[in-house]
């Protein structure tokens, strides 16, 4: 990549030897410069149609590759041709469809408990009819109550509390060989769902995987050197609490060695693994055995960054018992993710084979290795490094190696490209480098440009389209909408930058001239003057190419620093293009004839980086596009433009990216008006569409998430004169709510932005809200936080007694610039304590919250004693509010089930770990706790 701005010696590769007589050769080149000159104005529109062909060329190819990695799946397999001991998808499939069938079941629900007695009863008959020379231990764990905290993630300033939980748990193992017992491999998924999803993708399909596999791996175990388990468990949907009281309470906890979860982001598709690790050989031993690898690296960098707000059973088992593992995600259709569209039509064929023909032999490999007792795979709890790097290439193979051999084999090529470049400068002169940094200052002026026009699109879009996110329906729309104005951008930004370096190239080449000798400028000085201009632009482009490959070195160079693990992307994108110009474009020797930069450099250079980052490249921005369904937890929180914007700079990041291998080439005979017309005009068509909403934002399959939800306001102690009861109407999904307003036809709906409500967990700063009169049976049900004492002298202490009323599922959160830390009691019959549920415990807080989350049974408690450590170093005056509960209810009432009827069709229930249920209560406690003395005793 080693290049100079001199293109002579001493004097021009053409100029002639002897003043008087000047060689057939020069003439020609010459001749050939005239003509290209003058035929500039006629090769306008085929150099523009040429570089548009290479531009469509290479995103069909890209969308070609993408399309071969998500849609080539294994045929689905019967169970006569699976046979005893094969996976077979048909198997799997009527499982599957036998949990979704039973609507959602979160738990707490009968629906749950149908579906545990399913699981119980399939796993049964799997015991019963397993090969005589293998154990099946079937256990039926009840968990006693419990609590997590977690430092990281989702969680972080929670305090998870639960009781309740069951669980179904399956051991395998060989039944005469005792040691088999001392170490295990656990593999893991969930049986409850939201309430609002029937479950066929999040995680009906996942524990269809397990009970298949349960059944194929009883007919192989009498091999096995370690036992299985397999892990059915209950409440990860509500904070990951089900794998928590595992891991704490299970006597067969001890003997894992390392752990494999499998969830579900969407329904369908491959079962991608997006987290693995720290140690390698669990992860190479999948990339021997796996039939159809597949692999998300990228998923695990962006995971680990925080940027994404989700959470997997892996967090548990990495975290609180510090196991390494593998984790893996069906993430086909997340636009469906949480809603009733998570249903069972969506699932493919092929998507429960693909799981199945990885796992089954992975699972059987590390349970007949010695590797898994000899290994220790267990780590300090809390850490967070995941020191291997994986990566699959098109399906067919997978490559794993260590974060330190990546990182010596980066700062090699990091350090040798640099070496290079520097020492071709400073052999060159002053001259290379001011067209270096020209060069460079090009690749700047790219991205500024590019991110000016996407932005404008972005911010444009909000105001002109029906909804603040109308590609959702429609993910193709962000390619007009954003990937053009981002190329636009592009084009124009490198058309300046390569304006200057082509200035500062002639004034250098001018210079040149003027240092000849004067029998070399006896020679034509028309064809001289004729053939600088078109060499300049050679030179320019190969500057330019260079600039390109220095972009992707610096890319590399932070990715290596970051440690981030998808930094293999970058290096393909260095060192494929970097080959190429050095077996196509380098000039050995300074008198070598200078040449356009060939179109083959380009795509031998591109040919094994698109391969390799095709999937993430078009996989990112639609997953992102997904998430914008329920993007806004905090409702009216975020800036309407903001999902356009996020979309906007990854579409923009990626284009940039791609392009910028291709942009040098844009600027030959004059085409670049042409180009810049076409996409110019296909972003007129893509915003007009928008504006007439000719593609719909939302439809019935991909819809705008919402919850309406009966809220009771119970700080009003009088049910005759001042409880509040009414509905809210609230989106996850950005925007105003006009339109789902008028469909309802009640004028009495108020949609606005003047209050906030505050839900505990989230607040609603823009919602709609309609009044409705209080069901005095209603107001029996409500939950009270009642001071039974407030000891002032320092350290103050006061003990709070929380009723749930007919709530099972309660959040409270603590103010903890007020209170340092906090005891929770559960009561058996309102005045007897059991042993504390969270015993004294720091109130760590976020945004000065502390949050209580607490799940139990219908047979566990209802009433519960918090103890309150004051901090003695608290300042702040101006927080109202001690305590914020809020209980739930799984009941309809009559006017959210008439809301819920009214509503468009694209309007669909949301649900996650912190949404209400359908009927709501809230309650609160003052920091000025003689007001609430006097009120209690009044």
């Amino acid at each position: 990549m080693a290049g100079a701005v001199s293109r002579r010696p001493k004097r021009p590769i053409s100029a002639p030897s002897q003043a008087s007589a000047p060689d057939e050769s020069s003439e020609e080149i010459v001749r050939g410069s005239r003509a290209s000159q003058h035929g500039k104005k006629v090769s306008r529109g085929k150099a523009a149609a040429d570089w548009m062909s290479m531009l469509v060329t290479l995103l069909f190819a890209t969308w070609l590759i993408f399309r071969y990695q998500t849609e080539i799946l294994p045929s689905p397999l019967s169970e006569k041709a699976a046979g005893v001991r094969g996976f077979s998808e048909e198997r799997a499939y009527r499982h599957v469809a036998a949990l979704s069938s039973l609507g959602p079941h979160p738990i707490r629900s009968d629906a749950l408990g149908h579906a545990i007695q399913y699981v119980i009863d399939q796993v049964t008959e799997v015991r019963d009819t397993a090969n005589s020379e293998v154990e099946v231990e079937v256990d039926y764990f009840h968990a006693r109550p419990g609590a997590t905290q977690l430092t990281g993630g989702l969680f972080k300033g929670k305090s998870l509390v639960y009781s309740g939980l069951k669980h179904v748990v399956v051991r395998l193992h060989p039944k005469y060989e005792d040691s088999a017992l001392e170490n295990a491999i656990l593999i893991s998924s969930h049986i409850d769902t939201v309430i609002t999803a029937p479950g066929a993708g999040d995680c009906s399909s996942c524990v269809g995987v397990l009970l298949e596999l349960v059944r194929a791996l009883s007919h192989w175990g009498q091999g096995f050197k370690h036992s299985i388990i397999f892990l059915f468990n209950t409440g990860e949907e509500e904070g990951l609490i089900g794998a928590h009281s595992f891991m704490t309470q299970h006597p067969w906890r001890g003997t894992i060695r390392a752990a494999v979860d499998l969830e579900a982001s969407g329904i369908g598709g491959k079962h991608w693994l997006f987290q693995g690790g720290p140690d390698a050989w669990l992860i190479e031993t999948y990339a021997k055995v796996a039939k159809w690898p597949a692999t998300m690296m990228l998923a695990q960098d962006i995971f680990h960054s925080g940027l994404v707000k989700s959470a997997t059973d892996f967090q548990i088992f990495r975290e609180i018992a510090g196991l390494t593992g593998l984790d893996f995600a069906y993430m086909e259709n997340s636009a469906v993710y949480h809603t009733k569209n998570d249903n069972l039509g969506l699932l493919r064929p092929g998507s429960l084979q693909h799981s199945g023909d990885n796992m089954l032999p992975f699972l059987r490999e590390v349970a007949t290795s010695s590797e898994l007792a000899s290994r220790n795979m267990t780590y300090p709890t809390g850490f967070s490094n995941m020191d291997v790097v994986y990566w699959d290439i098109l399906g067919w193979y997978m490559v794993t190696y260590s974060q330190g051999f990546a990182k010596l084999l980066h700062h090699s090529i990091i350090f040798q490209l640099i070496i290079l470049q520097v020492s071709a400068i400073s052999l060159s002169g002053i001259s290379s480098l001011v067209a270096a940094c020209l060069a460079l200052l090009t690749i700047y002026f790219t991205w500024c440009f590019a991110i000016g026009f996407a932005l404008v699109v972005a911010i444009l879009i909000p105001s002109i389209a029906s909804s603040a996110v109308p590609f959702l329906a429609s993910p193709w729309l962000v390619i007009p909408l954003y990937c053009v104005p981002a190329t636009i951008g592009a084009l124009i930004g490198h058309h300046f930058g390569h304006m200057l370096l082509v200035w500062y190239l002639c004034h250098v080449d001018e210079e040149e001239n003027k240092a000849q000798s004067k029998s070399d400028q006896v020679a034509s000085v028309e064809g001289l003057v004729e053939k600088v201009p078109q060499t300049v632009f050679w030179e320019a482009e190969r500057w330019l190419f260079k600039a390109a490959i220095m972009q992707w070195l610096l890319l590399l160079g932070v990715a290596t620093w970051a440690k981030a693990g998808s930094s293999y992307l970058a290096l393909a994108w260095v060192i494929g293009p970097t080959m190429a110009y050095g077996l196509l474009e380098v000039r050995l020797s300074s008198r070598q004839v200078l040449r356009q930069l060939r179109h083959l450099t380009f795509w031998i250079g591109v040919l094994i980086p698109t391969v390799l980052t095709a999937f993430p490249f078009f996989h990112f921005p639609l997953a992102l596009t997904n998430m914008l369904v329920n993007f806004d937890r905090n409702p009216g929180g975020l800036p309407v433009w903001l999902g356009s914007v996020m979309i906007a700079c990854l579409c923009t990041a990626i284009t940039v990216s791609i392009l910028v291998y291709l942009l040098p080439y844009v600027h030959r005979s004059g085409g670049l008006p042409y180009v810049l017309g076409a996409l110019g005009a296909v972003l007129l068509i893509a915003l007009t569409a928008v504006t007439l909403s000719i593609f719909p934002a939302f439809t019935a399959e991909v819809g705008r998430g919402i919850n309406v939800v009966h809220v009771i306001d119970t700080d009003a102690k009088d049910v005759e004169s001042a409880a509040k009861s009414f509905i809210s109407l609230a989106s996850v999904t950005m925007g105003r709510l006009d339109e789902e307003a008028k469909h309802t036809g009640d004028l009495n709906l108020l949609c606005n932005q003047n209050s906030t409500l505050d839900f505990v967990t989230y607040k609603v700063k823009y919602g709609c809200i309609k009044p409705v009169p209080l069901d005095e049976s209603l107001w029996e049900a409500r939950p009270s936080l009642v001071v039974v004492n407030d000891e002032k002298d320092p350290p103050r202490v006061t003990v709070v007694r929380l009723n749930a009323g007919e709530a099972s599922r309660w959040f409270l959160a603590i103010n903890s610039n007020k209170i340092s830390e906090f005891q929770l009691e559960a009561l058996t019959d309102s005045s007897s304590a059991q042993d504390p549920l969270v015993p004294v415990t720091k109130a760590l807080g976020v945004d000065g919250w502390h949050h209580i989350q607490y799940n139990t049974d219908a047979s566990g408690p209802r009433n519960f004693l918090l103890t309150l450590h004051w901090s003695e170093n608290d300042t702040d005056e101006n927080v109202l509010k001690l305590l914020k509960l809020r209980t739930d209810v799984d009941l309809t009432t009559p006017e959210v089930a008439k809301m819920l009827e009214n509503l468009p069709k694209w309007c669909l229930s949301f649900g996650k770990s912190t949404s209400p249920y359908s009927l709501a209560y809230l309650a609160s406690l003052p920091v000025d706790l003689n007001k609430e003395l006097a009120t209690q005793a009044a």
